[in-house]
């Protein structure tokens, strides 16, 4: 089990949190290198189909720990800098690229580091009391981090992410709702189970086509669309290889709901 955040299994789906709700669940050296080597071992983990990165008790993430991380920063050197915003990046690449659909459940405070967590999920549900703020020019930094310049204007357009980008302001629940940052809202008293209903139905489904469509997800941002059109060609022909195309097949002709097995 972690040292630096939650985690728990529910049936095929993990559920993580970060644990510190005392300081609404701030993120620290030990739990980004944690986190980032969970999700880097995650792809080679059979038995789980499907995350939540989920709140705890009222609050997603306050980011990166003011003492903890933003006060030793200050005296390090360019070396020691740099090695620390490649971790922090490392957690999104491992994210993106651990295989497994990624859903974000975020309650309350999501800011800094726990918003660039829930833009790099691959669905976020959130309550209507969720406040989402990018907020490095608060703390006198850029607001391209970890990311965010290249993936958050592909989900809510480049004008909206400038402006979160540039003011740090939040961004209410209605707003991410509107411009599709969130896939829907939910009243906080639903939302663990909203999520991990979904993780789950997702998890049922087949899971090496997920996979493929992740990694598609993500490879695609780079490509024309005529790459994008011949790569999609040369997955799904990989796809059309596994027992569980054959098994939807079969359920469809026996009228029955096929039970997919990942393979």
């Amino acid at each position: 089990m972690p040292d630096h955040f939650r985690l728990r299994h529910e049936g095929s789906v993990a559920a993580v949190t970060l644990d510190r709700p005392d300081r609404k669940n701030p993120l620290t050296f030990d739990s980004y290198a944690e986190l980032r080597d969970w999700f880097r071992n995650l792809r080679d983990d059979e038995g789980t189909k499907a995350v939540v990165f989920g709140s705890n008790s009222g609050n997603f993430s306050s980011g990166g720990d003011v003492h903890d991380i933003i006060g030793p920063l200050v005296g390090m050197d360019m070396k020691d800098l740099l090695k620390f915003t490649r971790m922090t990046g490392d957690l999104v690449r491992a994210m993106l690229g651990c295989g497994k659909p990624v859903v974000a459940a975020v309650d309350g405070i999501c800011v800094g580091a726990g918003a660039i967590i829930a833009m790099a999920s691959d669905l976020r549900l959130a309550t209507p009391q969720a406040r989402t703020a990018f907020l490095f020019t608060r703390v006198g930094l850029a607001g391209c981090d970890m990311g965010a310049c290249a993936m958050l204007p592909r989900i809510i357009g480049q004008g909206r992410a400038a402006e979160l980008l540039y003011t740090g302001r939040s961004m209410s629940a209605d707003e991410g709702a509107q411009w599709g940052f969130f896939n829907r809202l939910v009243p906080s008293e639903d939302l663990s189970a909203e999520a991990l209903s979904l993780a789950g139905k997702i998890a049922e489904g087949p899971n090496f086509a997920h996979m493929m469509t992740k990694t598609m997800l993500n490879q695609e941002w780079s490509m024309t669309l005529d790459q994008a059109i011949e790569a999609e060609a040369q997955a799904q022909a990989i796809c059309m290889q596994t027992g569980d195309f054959r098994r939807a097949y079969e359920a469809f002709v026996a009228k029955e709901q096929p039970v997919f097995q990942g393979d």
